[in-house]
């Protein structure tokens, strides 16, 4: 229900939003020709304690800008944080629709602006 909410919140606020049922089916739809931004992604997917973490490690790998933000109802702990990708954002449960857009914006602008100061390498020439 959560999920369809924030779904629904982002479209209305000019996002374009994907889902998907199971790992695969993400990691189908970043190998699609689908352009993606951010991977919005449950901690634990289908009871699966480390399931979305891992799943947003092999997204990063097949899109590297990829942006993540992880949503969890557990306490994070600093070692729970270690096996987040780098540069990622956490939202903890209970979250409003108006605290995720803030979140996701905010990881935005904090990335754009660190891609900004980056200096050129020969991949982007």
């Amino acid at each position: 229900m959560r999920l369809m909410l924030a779904k629904s919140f982002l479209e209305e606020h000019g996002h374009k939003t994907l889902s998907a049922a199971t790992a695969d089916e993400a990691l189908a739809i970043l190998t699609g020709s689908e352009a993606v931004d951010a991977l919005f992604v449950d901690i634990i997917l289908n009871g699966d304690a480390q399931a979305g973490i891992e799943l947003a490690k092999r997204a990063v790998e097949l899109k590297p800008r990829l942006k993540v933000v992880y949503s969890t109802g557990l306490s994070v702990t600093d070692g729970m944080k270690a096996l987040f990708v780098p540069g990622s954002a956490v939202l903890e449960k209970p979250y409003t629709v108006d605290q995720l857009l803030t979140n996701l914006s905010d990881h935005f602008e904090a990335s754009l602006h660190r891609e900004r100061r980056r200096p050129l390498t020969s991949e982007r020439e």
